[in-house]
């Protein structure tokens, strides 16, 4: 426990249900506080679609300059119908992850207690995917060409450096070997000739400093089909950017939900602040209705408690939450009843 620390947080809730699942955890996050003796200063944003509609941008000219001074992102989810994905995801999460150099997007998955996966004999499902966060896929690099034309068509180059890969490839045998030492590097190097055998040859030359470890190229598509066949088989996984996001919402939907899984963008040197969210989207289709699940976020916010340095109350909101879904309070997407209010008050009853 460390005694009289404060920490402040930017929470930017977004849209839809986002704004439900944030308010969960900002109270659970201050019960925790008050328990371990430490103090959260939140930041509300209220950077999200409506800003957008308002001023044509996610967030301000200065965002990234505000973000800079807190210790920490919490995000709810960004994205509504009218508004086009790309401009929800590149006019605010691309630029935080980059600007703040998070190139670690730490996606851990497991069976939570009273949760039925997607599939039997999966008790001991417990999967970690490290995803590249800053490069790969997701580049600017490209264009349209002939718009509107019989001749159209658009060009995305990926971009991988020997320093991306690498430190990617550092971070997640350090997590294979706090864990089985077996690593899975997901690659597609019998189909994309360039960046995939350059990102296999890194992968490898860098697993080689940790001799505890041992790594295992699994082409993508084979890789999705043992996850769903045997997902117990794969402890690690290291992967590019767009892989990394694709897998790890596949592993979620093993265990049960979307609704569960969080995820850390991390700068691991801890020269610019994290952002911790839930996996999950805005969901227009139930925003309102008051049946998000918070787990994900949830979770999330434990990962930012443990991040922060706080482990013993990162350890206490994750018991709360696993206890809350172990006595059988769940939303309808775990095929319970409870409301997103319901299941709070049965997480912060635990931490009272």
């Amino acid at each position: 426990m460390r005694m009289g620390r404060s920490y402040v947080i930017d929470a930017i809730p977004g849209d839809g249900i986002g704004v439900d699942v944030t308010d969960v955890a900002m109270q659970c996050v201050d019960a925790v506080a008050g328990i371990y003796d430490f103090g959260v200063q939140w930041r509300v944003r209220d950077w999200n679609s409506d800003l957008y509609r308002k001023a044509g941008r996610m967030m301000p000219v200065d965002g990234i300059e505000q973000l800079g001074s807190g210790d920490g992102i919490y995000l709810g989810a960004v994205g509504t119908p009218d508004v086009p994905d790309d401009v929800t995801l590149w006019g605010l999460l691309i630029p935080i992850r980059r600007e703040f150099d998070q190139y670690i997007n730490l996606r851990p998955m497991r069976l939570l207690p009273g949760v039925v996966g997607a599939m039997p004999g999966i008790e001991d499902l417990d999967i970690v995917v490290v995803r590249e966060n800053v490069e790969g896929e997701y580049s600017q690099i490209g264009g349209r060409f002939g718009t509107g034309t019989d001749g159209e068509f658009a060009v995305q180059e990926s971009v991988f450096t020997r320093s991306g890969i690498a430190r990617a490839a550092r971070y997640a045998a350090n997590v294979a070997t706090g864990r089985d030492g077996r690593l899975v590097s997901a690659t597609k190097s019998n189909g994309i000739i360039h960046t995939m055998p350059f990102w296999d040859e890194v992968v490898a030359e860098t697993v080689k400093a940790f001799p505890g470890v041992v790594v295992e190229k699994v082409l993508i598509d084979a890789l999705a089909a043992r996850l769903v066949m045997k997902p117990t088989s794969i402890r690690t996984i290291v992967a590019s950017n767009l892989f990394g996001d694709i897998l790890s919402d596949l592993v979620a939907g093993i265990a049960g939900s979307i609704g569960i899984a969080p995820s850390a963008n991390l700068n691991p040197e801890r020269r610019h602040p994290s952002m911790f969210e839930p996996v999950h989207g805005s969901a227009p289709d139930i925003a309102g209705k008051g049946i998000a699940n918070p787990v994900g976020a949830l979770w999330a916010a434990a990962m930012m408690l443990d991040h922060l340095g706080e482990t013993e109350a990162a350890r206490s909101l994750t018991l709360a939450f696993e206890g809350a879904l172990a006595d059988g309070t769940a939303t309808p997407d775990l095929k319970g009843t409870a409301t997103t209010t319901e299941f709070a008050a049965a997480v912060l009853s635990r931490l009272s």
